[in-house]
């Protein structure tokens, strides 16, 4: 049995999908982690040894009020506010002694306005959160009270791996929005570039939009139509045994969705049946042409959320280091 799509019974698909890949009690009924549990210290220590000419790249957006956020679901771009300036200490009105002055600053955000994670309370399917625990007892008004993205802070670093399918797939580094990306899409990309992809591996896919609406101008980028992953890839991303995956798009999977009426089905699996820890709008654009360049695809890479007690979803920045 594998997975496939009914465009016309999308529950059905969804359902059957979550049948064949649940990890549900894969590594116990108290299990928080999800796929992290496939990065383990052995693979990270055979991570460290990708590091060789010691050059770093930020895969993170600029979080700040120029970003893509159109206030959909409440989400907004960041707001940043000082609280103390040079201005101030020039004046001498701060209150210090001895001529010391400085700045700080707050900032108001959406977790889920830039770069960023989602949790394992982020998505839902019939009520029940990742490893079948009820959703109204895991995530209430005081956060996520069970898998809240603070136990994943210090898991987040191994081997990265990009998929560069804009480059390998698509026209001019590009993929067209609505374009499905499959398992063979995903398969060709990683046997064109060298590389392969297992258990435990952080995988980074890149399709190009990122690049184009930075070109052309955000539009709809944040909730609007968008390459990405097909849901029939549900599968290989379970039995691949990647601990983590992230791409340069607001939604991680194809938008339209593949189904005549459905919204994220692909989460709907790969968060609450597989605990899949998903990652979107990565900036993979510099790291993408590093690779290209040196023939290497696969670097070390730490990502983790910031501990936000309850959380379901932190912004990030991730570091990759080749």
């Amino acid at each position: 049995m594998t997975v496939s799509i009914d465009r016309t019974d999308p529950e059905g698909s969804i359902a059957r999908a979550a049948r064949l890949c649940s990890n549900w009690d894969r590594w116990g009924a108290a299990d928080v982690l999800g796929t992290l549990n496939h990065l383990t210290p052995e693979t990270r220590r055979a991570a460290a040894t990708l590091i060789q000419r010691g050059v770093s790249f930020s895969l993170s957006q600029s979080f700040d009020m120029n970003g893509p956020q159109k206030g959909w679901r409440r989400r907004t771009n960041p707001v940043h506010t000082m609280l103390d300036t040079g201005t101030d200490a020039a004046a001498g009105n701060q209150g210090f002694p001895h001529g010391i002055g400085g700045a700080d600053d707050v900032i108001a955000m959406p977790l889920q306005c830039s770069t960023q994670w989602d949790g394992l309370g982020h998505i839902f399917d019939h009520g029940r959160a990742y490893n079948g625990r009820d959703a109204a007892k895991t995530v209430t008004s005081d956060g996520d009270l069970v898998t809240g993205i603070e136990h994943m802070a210090p898991h987040v670093a191994g081997r990265g791996v990009l998929l560069d399918v804009g480059a390998v797939i698509g026209e001019n580094g590009e993929l067209p929005d609505g374009f499905a990306v499959t398992t063979d899409h995903l398969l060709t990309t990683a046997a064109a570039h060298g590389v392969t992809v297992g258990r435990g591996d952080i995988v980074t896919v890149r399709t190009g939009q990122l690049t184009r609406v930075r070109r052309e101008g955000w539009g709809e980028y944040a909730g609007g139509a968008a390459p990405g992953l097909s849901f029939t890839t549900a599968q290989w991303l379970r039995d691949s045994e990647i601990a983590a995956i992230a791409t340069d798009t607001w939604g991680f999977e194809v938008r339209p969705n593949e189904f005549d009426d459905a919204f994220q089905p692909l989460h709907q699996v790969a968060i609450p049946h597989i605990g899949l820890l998903i990652g979107e709008m990565w900036d993979l654009d510099a790291l993408a042409a590093d690779c290209a360049a040196d023939g290497r695809y696969e670097f070390w890479l730490t990502a983790a959320p910031l501990p936000i007690t309850g959380a379901v979803g932190s912004p990030v920045n991730p570091v990759a280091v080749k």
